[in-house]
């Protein structure tokens, strides 16, 4: 991954068409070619005028925006998010497989008494967490979309480990979750960029098809880290 100064837009791990039918080719071909090709331009733009920021990642460009003269902040926090969140978003999605885990009877399976499976399988161990913490994988997405729902305007919904304990949070426009004291494990994107071609104003819709593509072993191999 492409992580510090500069920047470039890294390819998406699968083809544009590879979300179908739930997020369709044209979104994804716009939201990644184009609206995250403007936050990286922007960023770089914006390193180049202030090249003693250049050796830091873009972990750490986030984490210390605050510290900044204030009227670097607010640029420095919109784009560096803009790259750091569109990113996490793409790579936190794959193709749809039959066997989804909220389709089938899978949750029903992830219990303590699969340590085997869960040992070998990092979903699995998140998924029994989701069961252990919201009462249900059910409810954690029951919970989740509410959440995803609530962001007013544009912003996104996120899954984060707390030392181990799950929450839900949500951030607006292209802030970022503090990186510092907690570990990502999956967000959803309600800017209307990523949904308004192929749902038009049906937030809702969106993130019950996006549920469909959601990389689960990614988020239970952060959630292992």
């Amino acid at each position: 991954m492409n992580n510090y100064y500069p920047f470039i837009n890294t390819p998406l791990p699968y083809a544009y068409n590879a979300l179908e039918p739930y997020i369709d080719e044209k979104t994804m071909h716009l939201h990644h070619d184009r609206h995250l090709q403007t936050y990286i331009d922007n960023l770089n733009h914006f390193l180049e005028e202030n090249p003693a920021l250049q050796k830091y990642s873009l972990e750490d460009l986030l984490a210390s925006w605050c510290r900044l003269p204030c009227h670097l902040q607010a640029p420095l926090r919109n784009n560096a998010g803009g790259v750091y969140n569109h990113r996490f978003y793409f790579d936190s999605m794959r193709p749809h497989r039959r066997e989804n885990f909220f389709q089938s009877n899978d949750s029903r399976r992830i219990t303590d008494d699969c340590e085997p499976q869960v040992r070998s399988n990092p979903s699995a161990r998140l998924f029994r967490e989701m069961a252990r913490q919201f009462g249900s994988p059910e409810n954690f997405r029951t919970q989740f979309k509410e959440a995803a729902l609530s962001v007013f305007g544009s912003g996104y919904a996120w899954l984060v480990s707390d030392s181990g304990r799950l929450k839900i949070v949500t951030s607006s426009n292209q802030n970022t979750p503090m990186l510092h004291s907690r570990t990502l494990l999956l967000n959803i994107d309600v800017w209307e960029h990523a949904y308004y071609l192929k749902h038009y104003n049906l937030r809702a819709a969106y993130i019950d098809d996006w549920f469909r593509v959601v990389n689960w072993e990614k988020a239970g191999e952060r959630f292992g880290r």
